[in-house]
């Protein structure tokens, strides 16, 4: 690099990408990708979502029914079992590791549905970017990284500056699912999300378990280690 070459910067995210290398039949689905990913121009970064992007979502799904989104959607297993129980609900998610996006794709051709859409990009950039004030009915983001230590908690999802972010695309009413296996962070939530004037927490403490929610091999795992699954709902009151 030169020095009047300018120097990517690359900003604070909430994930780390892994290894992009696939098993034959994910391969398969990644190659036949564009019935369920949609592509998005970039910014600088691979993962980023450009200022200019937009997305018709009614022409996407070829309806208007409430959208519903996923930051984090892993290998699906959440985001496929839900979808098949709420037909009348558009889903978009966001995921940055593309094995997993292929095997969610091939989950989603054997439950053989049709409301959900895959977005290979940061889900922040992604929620920023493509959707309106007042779009979505829900957001979800299940067992986001809690970045254990102090000098990486800058890089945790859920933030006061994330936070006004999904109330502002949240319809009035409209609700955010938090799920965790860690009670640090969920604790952490709480103080972010307690105090947010526009957001309240809908049962003034952990909130039910989902029924939809399948427990996941992940969510599996922290159980076996002894870890609790905390539930949050959070819901936009302005």
């Amino acid at each position: 690099m030169t020095d009047a070459e300018p120097r990517t910067r690359r900003e604070v995210v909430s994930f780390v990408r892994r290894s992009t290398r696939m098993n034959p039949s994910q391969q398969r689905a990644w190659d036949n990708r564009e019935r369920w990913l949609v592509e998005v121009p970039r910014r600088e970064t691979s993962t980023s979502v450009a200022h200019t992007a937009a997305v018709d979502w009614a022409a996407e799904f070829g309806r208007v029914a409430p959208l519903v989104v996923e930051i984090g959607s892993g290998t699906g297993d959440s985001l496929v079992a839900m979808a098949a129980t709420a037909p009348n609900h558009d889903h978009v998610a966001f995921e940055v590791f593309r094995p997993a996006i292929a095997a969610t794709m091939i989950k989603i051709e054997q439950a053989g549905i049709d409301n959900v859409r895959l977005v290979d990009a940061d889900g922040v950039d992604g929620l920023r970017e493509l959707f309106g004030d007042g779009q979505l009915s829900e957001l979800w983001t299940f067992f986001p990284d809690p970045w254990h230590k102090a000098r990486h908690h800058k890089r945790r999802l859920v933030s006061t500056e994330f936070a006004e972010l999904v109330r502002s695309r949240l319809v009035v009413g409209g609700r955010w699912r938090i799920a965790t296996d860690w009670a640090e962070y969920a604790e952490h939530c709480r103080a972010v999300l307690d105090e947010h004037p526009g957001l309240v927490n809908e049962h003034a403490g952990p909130a039910p378990r989902p029924a939809q929610r399948p427990v996941t091999k992940y969510e599996r795992r922290g159980l076996q280690a002894g870890r609790q699954v905390v539930d949050l709902v959070y819901r936009r009151v302005a």
